[in-house]
């Protein structure tokens, strides 16, 4: 499911897990036995959890994370020259809809 920083439940774990939200440019996932994770990390274990092919890139894991975070910054930095930027945000359907908690 998701949730933006600034709904009650993303307040919630950012008063609980102290996150500076002016320092936060990156995805965060929050796993309740295991904490926060960002970046890379998080987009890897999110991508651990989908459909093969997606699941196959948790493989990168085995990089240290100070490496995959390099090409995650240079990948977002780089993300709408390559593939551009849409003019209006998508009416999510009832079933999108259904997986933001907020």
């Amino acid at each position: 499911m998701f949730a933006p920083l600034q709904s009650e439940i993303g307040k919630q774990l950012v008063n609980t897990y102290n996150i500076d939200t002016n320092k936060v440019d990156s995805i965060l996932l929050y796993e309740p036995n295991k904490g926060i994770s960002s970046r890379s990390t998080a987009a890897l274990k999110i991508a651990s959890k989908l459909k093969f092919p997606v699941s196959s890139l948790s493989i990168f894991f085995i990089i240290p994370a100070f490496i995959r975070n390099w090409v995650y910054n240079y990948i977002a930095k780089n993300r709408y020259k390559w593939y551009g930027k849409k003019e209006s945000c998508m009416i999510p359907t009832p079933e999108l809809k259904a997986k933001f908690l907020d």
